[in-house]
């Protein structure tokens, strides 16, 4: 068994996808065992045991966090990363880049359609990444798993991010795309209203910032699809102390991330273009918020859902308590992962044609 472990030892700290699959088909009991065995010093008795591994081997090799205080070296970790572990992608019928020529300046965009001859409802998708990395790449696949289990358009964007830019000019070129997906709803073949704003943390608090001011616009979004979102920047709940060490987000990731995207373009903490959770939440989209239950930002997430639902919005709330923040780009290694992100897509659509 131990020279067992040590080899399933050798081949996680490569980081490369097939270490990961080999250590996902593991029992639970040798997952626990291996992360014991690596070290892993948090007691997180509910978390699952394959990100409990994952966690112990980067921890192992020395990696805290992704977002550090050099910008363009934590965006090529990610994307190496993210690369590292994709593995055969899922099949989605239409999958096109496309550049769209929007009036705060034209950006990249990926659409995925997975029945081009039906008209079907359109998720715009922001990516997560702190607004400071992440791309249309990393995460390509949750939005072709999103579409095929949603049985929906994707078009995920390639917003410029932070800190080259700050949250008025971000936040204006992603409502901006929406814009301009509504103006193109015909081209698109896109059902009668029937566009939703989707994303993971830092696309999630878009996602969240942009419902609250397109309230009164044509191209308002009919839904929303908020995968642990970022949505105060200025309070710190008990969930930020419990995981704030040895996990996928860190402190350190919060601090860098508030560092760049609000106090280098002076917004205050407070303010709604952030912290969507201080807005005016009447008359919103109905919204599907999904926590991960060992993240920072799991108490944010469930406090926003309740103040929406005491606005009277429609909300479907889920949370994954065995999971952490970022389970949703593990799909490629993790069949658990995989399986939540199948399951969110169709609850999601089922939610959103109750509506």
């Amino acid at each position: 068994m131990v020279a067992f472990q040590r080899s399933i030892q050798d081949l996680v700290e490569k980081g490369q996808g097939s270490a990961g699959r080999t250590l996902d088909r593991l029992p639970t009991f040798a997952q626990e065992s291996l992360a014991k065995l690596l070290g892993y010093p948090y007691e997180f008795p509910q978390l699952d045991s394959f990100t409990k591994c994952l966690m112990a081997a980067q921890l192992k090799q020395g990696k805290v966090g992704f977002i550090g205080e050099n910008v363009e070296r934590s965006r090529k970790q990610f994307e190496s990363q993210m690369q590292s572990i994709t593995n055969k992608s899922t099949h989605v019928q239409l999958v096109e880049d496309i550049r769209l020529p929007l009036q705060s300046g034209s950006v990249y965009a990926r659409h995925y359609h997975p029945a081009p001859n039906k008209k079907l409802p359109m998720i715009v998708f922001y990516h997560g990444g702190g607004f400071v990395v992440g791309s249309v790449e990393t995460h390509d696949e949750v939005c072709r798993l999103i579409a095929t289990h949603a049985k929906a358009q994707v078009l995920s964007i390639e917003y410029p991010l932070a800190p080259e830019v700050g949250p008025r000019e971000l936040i204006q070129s992603c409502e901006d795309a929406l814009a301009w997906v509504y103006q193109n709803r015909r081209q698109f073949k896109i059902l009668k209203n029937r566009i939703a704003v989707a994303g993971d943390s830092a696309g999630g608090n878009i996602s969240a910032v942009i419902s609250q001011r397109t309230v009164n616009a044509v191209y308002a979004p009919q839904a929303q699809f908020l995968i642990y979102p970022a949505v105060d920047f200025k309070s710190r709940h008990p969930s930020f102390f419990a995981y704030k060490e040895g996990l996928v987000l860190t402190e350190s990731d919060i601090d860098h991330v508030t560092a760049f995207y609000a106090a280098r373009h002076n917004v205050a903490l407070d303010d709604t273009i952030i912290s969507p959770t201080y807005g005016n939440l009447k008359k919103l989209a109905p919204a599907f918020v999904i926590t991960a239950g060992h993240d920072v930002l799991h108490d944010e997430g469930k406090i926003y859902a309740y103040k929406l639902r005491q606005n009277g919005v429609k909300i479907h709330y889920q949370d994954y308590e065995d999971q952490t923040h970022g389970f949703i780009n593990f799909t490629p290694i993790s069949k658990k992962a995989k399986k939540n992100v199948i399951e969110m897509s169709k609850e999601f659509r089922k939610f959103w044609d109750k509506q």
